[in-house]
This record gives C-alpha cells, sequence and structure tokens, in this order.
C-alpha cells in the first residue's frame, strides 16, 4: 500500500475548502525539474511531498496536483527520484520542453516547480555556487513563448548567484504574466514564538543569526530570513543603498563601532533550544554582513560555525529587543511543508503567499555582499536595488510548534 493511500481518508478533511474542490475533479499537472534528486535533498524535500502529500504540524495534506513529469538533470549514485517517477507513475522526461509539453509541441501542465539545488556544479572564486537556475529558466520561458501561453512557476531558493540573471528571470514572469513565487523554507517554517511584527512597525535594528555555511547558499537562508521581518518596518520595503560583508575580529570590531547590535545577538540566542555551543560567540568563526537600506534603516546577517539554527531579533522603537527561532526539524524537514503548501496556493490561485521581490531584493544583496567578501570587507553601493515592495499584512509562515 503506497503511504498517501494509507492516509487518504484522514488527509481529505484536513484539505482547505479551494483544493478540496480540485480533489473531486480533475487535478491540476505540475512539471518538476530538478538538478539532482537523492533522499532528504531539496528535490526530495520538495517533489516527494507533492506526489506522496505533506504534514503542516499535525494536520495531512493530500497530493493536490498530479506530477505529470520529472525532468533531472544529473542523476545521483543514490538516486529515488527514478523509482518514485516509476512507482507513482510520472512520465521521465529527456528534457525540460519534454516535461512541459509532454511531448505535445505545447505547454500541457498548469504549474512548473523548479529546484535546483544540489549537484555537481562549480564554485566561482566569490564562493558562489554557479547553480544553472536561470538556463533552465530560460528554457522554461522558451516554451511559454512557444506555446503562446504561460504558468505559475516555483523556483527554490535565490533566483541566480547573478544578478542580471535574477532581474531578467523576474523581468521575463513579468512581461509574460505569470505568477513567479522562489524562495528558502527558512523564513516560512514554524517560529518559536509566533512573533510576526505588525506591518508598519518602527524598528530601530535588525539581525538574523545562522549557521557557519558561508557560501552564499549558506547566507542566502539567513538573508532572506532577515528580509521577511524587516519588510515589515514603517514605511515598507524601499530596497538596499549599500552592502558590506566582514570575517572574525571585524565582526566584533564592527559591533564596538556600533555598526551592528550587540545585545540583539543575546537576545537571539536566548531563543535557541539546542545545547549551548562550546564556546562564546567571539571565540567562533564568524561572517557578518551589513545591509544599509534606502530609508536609512540598517540590520545584519551573522553566521556563527558552532550555531546550527535561525533566529531572528528586532529591536522596535522605544520597546525591549524580541526575537523568534525559525526552527528547523531535523529529523523530518519538515521546515519545507509550509513552502510547499504556499507553491500549492500559488498554483492553485495564481497568487504568491509572499511577493517574489523578497527573493528577489535579497538576491541582487547577495550577490552584492559576496562582491564585497572578494573585495575584503569593501562597502558596495548597490544602486540597482532599489526595489520597492509591499509586505503582506500577515507573514506567511507555519503555525504551531513544529515537528
Amino acid at each position: 500500500m503506497k503511504r498517501r493511500e494509507f492516509v487518504a481518508g484522514a488527509g481529505a478533511a484536513a484539505l482547505p475548502g479551494a483544493l478540496l474542490g480540485a480533489q473531486t475533479g480533475a487535478k491540476k499537472r505540475i512539471a518538476c525539474l530538478s538538478s539532482t534528486y537523492f533522499v532528504r535533498s531539496h528535490s526530495d524535500n520538495f517533489i516527494t511531498r507533492f506526489l506522496e502529500g505533506y504534514w503542516v504540524g499535525d494536520r495531512y495534506y493530500e497530493p493536490p496536483f498530479e506530477v505529470a513529469s520529472l525532468w533531472i538533470d544529473q542523476i545521483h549514485p543514490a538516486d529515488v527520484g527514478q523509482r518514485l517517477a516509476r512507482a507513482y507513475g510520472v512520465r521521465q522526461c529527456g528534457s525540460i520542453a519534454e516535461a512541459l509539453t509532454l511531448g505535445s509541441g505545447k505547454l500541457a501542465v498548469d504549474g512548473v516547480v523548479l529546484v535546483c539545488e544540489h549537484g555537481e556544479f562549480p564554485h566561482n572564486e566569490k564562493n558562489q555556487q554557479l547553480y544553472p537556475r536561470y538556463e533552465y529558466f530560460e528554457q522554461v520561458v522558451r516554451v511559454f513563448r512557444n506555446s503562446g501561453r504561460a504558468c505559475p512557476v516555483f523556483n527554490d531558493k535565490q533566483l541566480s548567484y547573478d544578478w542580471r540573471k535574477a532581474r531578467q528571470m523576474y523581468g521575463w514572469s513579468r512581461e509574460l504574466k505569470f505568477p513567479l513565487m522562489a524562495g528558502s523554507s527558512v523564513p516560512v517554517t514554524f517560529r518559536r514564538p509566533e512573533y510576526d511584527p505588525a506591518l508598519g512597525t518602527a524598528m530601530e535594528s535588525a539581525l538574523c543569526v545562522g549557521g557557519g555555511w558561508v557560501a552564499d547558499g549558506g547566507i542566502f537562508h539567513i538573508l532572506e530570513t532577515l528580509q521577511a521581518f524587516t519588510e515589515r518596518r514603517k514605511g515598507g520595503e524601499t530596497g538596499v543603498k549599500a552592502v558590506r560583508l566582514l570575517k572574525d575580529g571585524d565582526v566584533w570590531k564592527a559591533a564596538r563601532e556600533g555598526l551592528w547590535r550587540r545585545e540583539l545577538l543575546d537576545a537571539a540566542l536566548a531563543r535557541s533550544v539546542k545545547p549551548a555551543p562550546v564556546h562564546k560567540p567571539e571565540d567562533m568563526r564568524a561572517v557578518l554582513g551589513l545591509v544599509e537600506y534606502r530609508d536609512g534603516f540598517t540590520a545584519a546577517v551573522l553566521a556563527l560555525d558552532e550555531l546550527s539554527e535561525y533566529i531572528a531579533a528586532m529591536k522596535p522603537r522605544g520597546k525591549p529587543a524580541e526575537a523568534a527561532l525559525c526552527y528547523i526539524p531535523i529529523e523530518n524537514s519538515n521546515n519545507f511543508s509550509n513552502l510547499v503548501h504556499g507553491i500549492t496556493r500559488m498554483i492553485s490561485t495564481g497568487q504568491p503567499p509572499y511577493p517574489v521581490e523578497r527573493t528577489l531584493l535579497v538576491t541582487g544583496a547577495l550577490a552584492a555582499l559576496m562582491e564585497s567578501g572578494y573585495q575584503n570587507g569593501k562597502r558596495i553601493e548597490t544602486p540597482e536595488l532599489g526595489l520597492a515592495y509591499k509586505a503582506p499584512v500577515r507573514s506567511w509562515y507555519a503555525a504551531g510548534e513544529g515537528s
């Protein structure tokens, strides 16, 4: 018996109304594109949930769509994607175009899930991994143009390591008028406590701290989590003016100089649920990203090599610091479930649960931070990141403690 058959009875009652109707009629079809697919890879964390259903807290959701096709770029030695495709009757495709057209020559699916994370891809001198997200996306857009219509697309994590490519990806979505969603699971996972600053909160400063994986993929998680909170400040998001990446001793020197608030780190670490690190923060390997916004607001991201959690801290004006742990359930990767739930909402309704401009802005700021690190901490001005947008009234994140 397949797992989804075992839980089908309980799951039907848990489906939101809009999706329950889809279960009684023809399901929408999605194409899944993977860089590589093995157990606990991002492809597994996304695509397998679309095949088998997913849990958000203690609620199970049946697969909302038919996974019509699967394209895998690199077959991992421990691949599970091909076996899952055979088990669930999913068409395995030799190209992105085939996955979207199902061999018909025209777009034949209602949504695209693009997961380009993991695989054998080089790093450049800036410590950026050169994932071909743009190149995959460009092939999707080519099918849209040839078909005379488009459909919603989700892109895992940042849009590209290159700002110009990311801006083009966003531009195509606006030109061809298809919903686009991107980003990390961390900002939308469970929050302990369920802290969501009110829209329009007057903030003095903010910090997000995370683990010591300091290639661009690791910093992205911390930076996008920061942005999910800072975008709610008074006046709304106006864009990023400049960034700077510092390391080790320069991190703590910057705190002494008032470039970031050390007390916010204390507030953040007080929300940790894991055993305390062996060393105090000042004795750990550290990487700091300073972010100057166009409206004068300043914030920071901090990667510490003995930490394996993501914690955000804010200083509202005239109030004590507040912090929340963005909880990652390591045992089951269930931090991905609410992001899958959001993708489901976008493909079902055409409305992403949070603006893709968040991820676009973070993509650009991250690229500039990596340039700053390459230039030994030089302050990099970012006139191209004058990107204004409005945050949702309520942030999209999973309710409850998490499991």
